[in-house]
């Protein structure tokens, strides 16, 4: 079949997103509100993430082999990563994120409120 003369190719959208794998976030809506975890795992074609227990939930699994039993797994489960803000465990308080630059001159992350550097 011929393509459209400015038909675009369905490539997978990398949406960008304030928060990292390994950063200490708080959920700020939904289910969860309130609670804290580190990120696990990022999706960016999603604009979601998995947060180490948050938004668990318990899942049935059926046998895949003869002989064997069927069991119920508890999985963390992705949220959008606007339910998200970053949390300062040092003093115990969300903020939102602006960006500086350090005496090296490399461009990190520190948290409005605080004044706490992010990244290492």
């Amino acid at each position: 079949m011929a393509k459209r003369k400015g038909a675009k190719e369905n490539k997978p959208v990398r949406h960008k997103m304030h928060v990292k794998t390994g950063d200490t976030v708080q959920v700020i809506s939904g289910a969860d509100k309130g609670k804290v975890g580190e990120i696990v795992r990022s999706l960016p074609e999603k604009s979601q993430v998995i947060i180490k227990g948050v938004n668990v939930k318990t899942k049935h699994v059926k046998p895949k082999e003869e002989g064997e039993s069927g069991r119920i797994v508890t999985l963390e489960f992705p949220i959008h990563s606007s339910n998200v803000m970053h949390y300062s465990p040092k003093q115990n308080v969300a903020s939102r994120i602006c960006y500086t630059f350090n005496q090296e001159g490399k461009k990190v992350r520190m948290l409005k409120k605080t004044g706490e550097i992010i990244d290492k």
